[in-house]
């Protein structure tokens, strides 16, 4: 027999229901990013996405320098792929939407207050991070990089390098702001205390400046553009766990916790 006070009881569906749901949700998320590429591709175009791209390394380049491309197929490829990742991030709202609307059925409403704020949260401190690293990373990076070019030394990256490069930057600056989220899932799966967080803060700064020591480019500014603000959302994760575990308790470990 089902427990009478479990809020789930009664809504289970065939393991092929599931599977069915599923190839839906994913056509549809499928969907929203080709509509999307769709738009973007007759505007602005894939060309001038990469012109909006390159913009900050264009803006500290000598004069009349550009970008080059090596391989025959890159002004295509290259292009297209932005295109391709433009689109994702900007479907990306609907692709979680589908996410959560798969397993928000199966899970209680106490866990329903814990996974969707870390959804949208997690998504935020995401695009945060890749802004803050084109809006103000780039620019002192490529600023320091070309101060110490030799002056007989004529700048013309290669656009696939240049792609590389700046997914590189994205991805680390988008993943070093989830940091609040990390902290906070840890430490209300139990898995560490608040105590030991605060505690673990010395440590935690050692960690970050080895990591954008190792992921952002041999200079001073990228690596502290990346470490210093790991820091501190490692300090706002501290105090938003503290908040999230008070709001986001089982009826049991309310209950419990009154006793």
């Amino acid at each position: 027999m089902s427990d009478p006070e479990d809020e789930l009881a009664g809504t289970e569906q065939p393991f092929v229901a599931h599977l069915v749901e599923l190839r839906d949700r994913l056509i549809k998320a499928m969907i929203a990013v080709g509509v999307v590429a769709s738009v973007l591709f007759f505007w602005p175009g894939p060309g001038a996405l990469y012109d909006v791209l390159a913009a900050p390394l264009i803006a500290h380049l000598p004069k009349n320098a550009t970008l080059i491309a090596t391989s025959v197929i890159s002004p295509f490829l290259v292009p297209l792929k932005i295109l391709l990742m433009t689109a994702f991030l900007i479907a990306l709202p609907v692709v979680l939407y589908q996410a959560w609307a798969f397993v928000a059925p199966g899970l209680y409403s106490h866990e329903k207050k814990l996974v969707l704020p870390l959804v949208v949260s997690s998504t935020i401190l995401f695009f945060a991070g890749v802004a803050f690293c084109y809006f103000f990373v780039f620019g002192q990076v490529f600023k320091f990089i070309q101060s110490f070019a030799p002056k007989s030394i004529t700048a013309a990256p290669d656009i696939e390098a240049y792609l590389s490069f700046v997914l590189t930057m994205f991805i680390a600056f988008g993943l070093a702001f989830e940091v609040p989220i990390v902290v906070v899932v840890l430490a209300r799966l139990g898995m560490v205390t608040i105590e030991k967080l605060k505690a673990f803060r010395g440590y935690f700064i050692v960690i970050a400046f080895v990591i954008a020591a190792v992921i952002t480019p041999p200079d001073v500014v990228s690596q502290l553009a990346l470490a210093v603000p790991m820091c501190l959302l490692y300090e706002v994760g501290i105090w938003a766990a503290q908040i999230f575990i008070r709001h986001t308790r089982a009826p049991e470990e309310t209950a419990a916790t009154a006793k």
